[in-house]
């Protein structure tokens, strides 16, 4: 295992992203809400550079009583990338795809120390 450093802590914003080269592989880190979140950059549907994609809200259907739908809202609470390929959308504190959880990314150990960020490498 190596450990590798990413950068200061004040160096990300929050909401943000660094994605760093380790050898052949490609690591994204993410803060968010003060906590910091990383995932092999490298989508499950075709090996798309998701950590790369676009940071937004989870979109949700607002329905009424009926079903009908009334639009849609954001919901605040639930920030996801969405790969550049394909539009697949993971959230960035789980990993996992939204409407099949069995789809998720690719977990990396990050550590904070000292106002440092690292990873954990295989």
């Amino acid at each position: 295992m190596q450990t590798v450093r990413v950068g200061r802590v004040d160096e990300f914003e929050d909401p943000g992203r660094k994605v760093i080269a380790v050898g052949d592989m490609e690591v994204g880190v993410f803060r968010l809400d003060g906590e910091f979140f990383a995932w092999v950059n490298d989508c499950p549907h075709q090996g798309g550079p998701v950590c790369q994609g676009r940071l937004f809200n989870r979109v949700l259907e607002v329905l009424g009583t009926d079903q009908s739908s009334h639009g849609r809202t954001w919901d605040e609470d639930n920030l996801h990338i969405v790969c550049p390929w394909h539009g697949f959308e993971y959230d960035v504190r789980t990993g996992k795809h939204p409407g099949m959880p069995d789809i998720a990314l690719t977990p990396v150990t990050v550590q904070v120390q000292n106002g440092e960020v690292h990873i954990v490498v295989e």
